[in-house]
């Protein structure tokens, strides 16, 4: 392709940049998923958790560039205004997403993302006090908030938002554990999200004796009992003895989406990803407050003022998407990102307004642009599109998953 310029004074050489992503291969990923799904080779058969596809500095893609691999950052950073679109560019600075392929074999920690206006806080607080980045008790790791859909590619159980009070009521009760007793009794004379904060904070702050003897009653409870919470109970218990995380399968809401629903999930909302593999994007952020099911350091005080504690009905946890000529566009509450699902197309024309990445899922599929140039992305792999493309079209007859914003 011969080269051509924009704004008569960049020189463009290229409008579609194959990516190479890093693989994350954190404890709780899937040996398998991703070989089974996209043919992804594994020969040390470690856990592979997720498949970063972005600029994000802790497992940044990279792309060919002038014959050179280069970081996707790197060459953004050439011309934001260019590769991202003006607007973006001045709004963000950056690519404000991240996307990732998840496989989950075992559940991640339950966990809340601050809204932008706390992790600004946050984040220059810290910074004040020289809480080193690193440091295991650092909550606060940027200044964004992080924002994130979930999209199955297989069936994907996670937990997302608090059930009503009364059902959490109803489980702690028939619980009748002792040690609750008084957690359970301030509830119920205060079943109002004020309540349900002193609940949620008493729990997470149990310690010693108490915390032990909360928890073996809880699974000798359980084990006698029938039902999917318990079943899920008994799971969680086998990858996290002791962890006091265990009764939250009895206060968030427990979902299975099946291959092709998706779920949004709010700032300040708890939740945790159980098991499965499917797409996720996210506002470009490592901020994360554990509430359980981790290891890892706990600030429960912080995670409480982070937390909206409204119940969020079951059946307002699958986000249904707008289908328009075989293209399903998912409605975002935020401008970080968009999500679309493009189906079956026969040199279908895409218009660009900002930087994109697409993956195709079931097949391989070809690009073309007006420039002349074509290229072919086999399924699992991914592809940037810059903003300067300004339209595209695709050839595929299977699903290509578009991030773009």
């Amino acid at each position: 392709m011969s080269d051509f310029s924009i704004a008569d004074h960049v020189v463009i050489q290229r409008i579609f940049y194959p990516m190479t992503n890093v693989i994350q291969n954190y404890a709780w990923g899937s040996p398998s998923s991703f070989g089974l799904l996209f043919g992804t080779p594994n020969p040390s058969g470690e856990p592979q958790a997720e498949i970063w596809m972005g600029a994000h500095p802790n497992g940044c893609s990279t792309v060919m560039s002038n014959n050179q691999e280069t970081k996707l950052s790197s060459l953004i950073s050439q011309d934001s205004s260019l590769f991202l679109s003006e607007s973006i560019a001045n709004r963000f600075g950056e690519l404000p997403y991240l996307f990732k392929v998840l496989a989950a074999e075992k559940a991640l920690s339950v966990q809340v993302h601050p809204n932008k206006q706390q992790a600004e806080q946050g984040y220059a607080l810290e910074e004040q006090r020289g809480v080193p980045q690193t440091a295991a008790n650092r909550n606060y790791k940027d200044a964004n908030h992080k924002p994130e859909l979930v999209y199955a590619l297989t069936d994907y159980t996670a937990m997302n938002g608090f059930r009503p009070i009364s059902d959490i009521l109803e489980h702690f009760m028939f619980l009748d554990i002792a040690e609750l007793n008084s957690l359970v009794n301030d509830l119920s004379g205060d079943p109002t999200p004020n309540g349900l904060s002193v609940f949620f904070s008493g729990l997470l702050s149990l310690q010693g004796e108490q915390k032990e003897a909360a928890l073996m009653k809880l699974l000798m409870k359980t084990q006698r009992a029938d039902g999917p919470v318990c079943a899920l109970i008994a799971e969680l218990e086998q990858q996290y003895p002791g962890d006091v995380g265990l009764f939250t399968p009895l206060l968030l809401n427990v979902v299975t989406l099946q291959p092709g629903q998706a779920m949004y999930l709010d700032a300040e909302t708890p939740h945790a990803y159980i098991k499965g593999t499917g797409l996720e994007i996210m506002a470009n952020s490592d901020n994360v407050l554990r509430a359980g099911l981790t290891p890892k350091f706990m600030d429960v005080n912080e995670l409480v003022s982070c937390t909206h504690f409204d119940e969020k009905p079951a059946d307002h946890l699958l986000l249904a998407p707008t289908a328009i000529n075989g293209v399903l566009e998912y409605p975002i509450p935020v401008d970080d990102f968009n999500f679309a699902i493009v189906q079956h197309s026969q040199q279908r024309q895409i218009k660009t307004k900002g930087a994109e990445i697409l993956l195709p899922l079931d097949e391989a599929m070809t690009l073309s642009h007006q420039s002349g140039e074509t290229c072919v992305i086999n399924k699992g792999h991914s592809v940037f599109v810059p903003a300067y493309a300004d339209n595209y079209t695709i050839h595929c007859s299977g699903r290509v998953a578009r991030a773009y914003s």
